[in-house]
């Protein structure tokens, strides 16, 4: 049985491989850990053997892995679907929301980020596929949502995410991933001077893919932790 150490060595070689391949620095990809239902002792042997950043899905489980330290040395970030009731215990605790996927969550996150005088970073979620099961802004809705969240003066846009429906078939989430780093690059260009920095995409069975698309960041969770006992 490897260890996490060996596992993220694993997935750093597979990502240089992926990115040269791609024709792109791999120092320019990060890796996050996606710690869900993993224990604080797991993440602090991710950080020692030198994760980007941990993301966490679940508001209750960061909270009390931030009372254990957990995170101590690497960034923190929230992965998973965020809700408006929860905002409140996420905002200016973790570095960057990935799951920013409504006007709706866009409005709270700057309100409860004005209470605290600070500006959240957040990413754009992008449900891709149109699965009525995700969260997140449609392809359609994606340019006129990222205009809109240029007002809000307490975050700040820095890219998008996306999550592409399964797909059996091997590389199957490429044209997605392909479309979606199509919009990021259009958006970034058109509303943002060119400022977006973090492309999410990509997991522990497609993040290859998702570098060869152009993703500036990858979340993978059982390729790293081990699969998740629920």
């Amino acid at each position: 049985m490897t260890t996490i150490g060996e596992n993220i060595r694993a997935i750093r070689e597979r990502m240089e491989r992926a990115a040269r391949a791609a024709g792109r620095n791999p120092e320019d990809i990060l890796l996050v850990g996606a710690s869900k239902m993993n224990s604080a002792d797991a993440c602090r042997e991710a950080i020692a053997a030198g994760i980007d950043a941990l993301g966490e899905n679940r508001v209750q489980e960061m909270a009390a892995k931030l009372e254990q330290g957990a995170y101590t040395g690497a960034p923190l970030h929230f992965i998973g679907h965020l809700q408006r009731n929860k905002v409140r215990q996420v905002v200016g605790r973790v570095e960057l929301i990935h799951s920013a996927g409504s006007l709706e969550l866009l409005e709270e996150i700057d309100r409860q980020a004005g209470r605290r005088g600070l500006v959240q970073d957040v990413l754009l979620e992008v449900n891709i596929g149109g699965e009525e099961s995700k969260s997140g802004f449609s392809a359609q809705e994606l340019y006129p949502s990222a205009e809109r969240a240029r007002t809000f003066s307490h975050i700040r846009v820095r890219g998008l995410m996306t999550i592409p429906p399964v797909e059996r078939e091997p590389h199957g989430n490429l044209p997605y991933f392909v479309k979606v780093s199509q919009l990021y690059v259009d958006i970034s260009g058109d509303l943002y001077d060119n400022g977006f920095k973090y492309l999410s995409m990509g997991m522990s069975d497609d993040f290859e893919d998702a570098i060869a698309a152009g993703a500036t960041m990858i979340r993978v969770g059982s390729a790293i932790f081990g699969h998740r006992q629920y």
